[in-house]
């Protein structure tokens, strides 16, 4: 009696199959989901101090995610030419990470800044209650884009995001 009572808690009884991730299944995650949270592309992070280095760090206080975005842009270019990021969530917080990470590479700076949290939801086709989740995505880039400007403004460049120009700064602008 107390063996089976035992399966039966563990949803091992009745010939129940168990999965790795239980939660996926009974919740009904698009494959997208699942595979950008088992495969998450361009995990890791940069040296926040090099002035080529965008850092955008976004929380949604309501579910405890945080995530932390960085873009590496080619000064020359405008060009992104890398993206990765850390992301402590739930398992659509990791994948609309990983997905705004493919999508900003190779970019100008002007194109990521109009990736709206809605194209990354219905990537992929993330619920209702999971749309904050592609919300601190979107909020994410446009911090690491601010926080690449701001470096480069103290550094004595202004990079003009509309007309992709640089043109060194008035040093008597004070």
């Amino acid at each position: 009696m107390l063996r089976v009572g035992g399966k039966r808690l563990m949803g091992l009884g009745f010939g129940r199959q168990v999965t790795a991730f239980p939660f996926i299944e009974a919740r009904g995650y698009h494959e997208r989901v699942v595979d950008h949270y088992n495969n998450p592309r361009n995990v890791g992070s940069f040296d926040k101090n090099d002035p080529t280095v965008g850092t955008g760090l976004v929380g949604a206080p309501a579910c405890g995610d945080v995530m932390k975005l960085q873009i590496k842009v080619d000064d020359n270019t405008g060009k992104i030419v890398d993206a990765c990021f850390k992301t402590f969530g739930c398992g659509s917080a990791i994948a609309s990470s990983s997905v705004a990470t493919e999508w900003l590479k190779g970019k100008q700076m002007e194109e990521v800044l109009v990736i709206k949290n809605t194209e990354i939801a219905k990537h992929l086709s993330l619920p209702p209650v999971k749309l904050h989740c592609s919300m601190l995505a979107e909020d994410a880039i446009k911090a690491a884009v601010k926080d690449y400007e701001v470096k480069r403004d103290m550094l004595g460049f202004k990079k003009s995001i509309s007309t992709g120009e640089n043109a060194e700064k008035d040093a008597v602008d004070a």
